[in-house]
């Protein structure tokens, strides 16, 4: 038997205004994307901003849907839209905030289990870090260098062959 760990490294900010110019912007992309959701089930907003290689932000919100689980995901709605108007062309950083109308987020807000695995898809596909930045509503940021270091372990192409 083996006993293994895993260390979870990230910087945390104590606002934007720690942030270089094109990160801040960026969360300002998330925010405004987020005031966008389509939430009137949880009431809880999520925007997400991905900067592309090519300079070209994408933005994408939270969808939900009577029919759970039928809605989607902001950081999921970014990166296929993303990805189908700009194919071949690397996300280099993503942004994600979220708001909400029943309680404040003082936490920053991090991909849930199926974003993060898509979004570890596309670091894969590009074989490319695509580094997060994460805020609640305001307050606390973290960054982190990629998106493998959220969901270690990940289900790959490589487990299909």
């Amino acid at each position: 038997m083996e006993n293994h760990s895993y260390q979870l490294n990230y910087i945390s900010y104590a606002s934007s205004a720690e942030l270089n110019e094109e990160d801040a912007k960026l969360l300002v992309e998330a925010r405004e994307a987020a005031k966008r959701a389509y939430a009137p089930y949880s009431k809880f907003s999520v925007g997400s901003a991905i900067l592309l290689e090519n300079g070209v932000v994408i933005t994408g919100n939270n969808q939900e849907n009577a029919a759970y689980p039928s809605g989607i995901c902001a950081e999921r709605v970014a990166m296929f839209y993303a990805s189908s108007q700009y194919p071949g062309v690397k996300a280099i950083k993503v942004a994600v905030t979220a708001f909400s109308k029943a309680f404040p987020v003082i936490a920053p807000v991090a991909p849930c289990g199926s974003c993060r695995q898509v979004l570890s898809e596309y670091e894969k596909l590009y074989n490319s870090d695509i580094e997060l930045i994460l805020q609640g509503q305001q307050g606390s940021i973290y960054r982190l260098k990629n998106v493998s270091s959220l969901l270690p372990l990940a289900f790959t192409s490589d487990d299909l062959s």
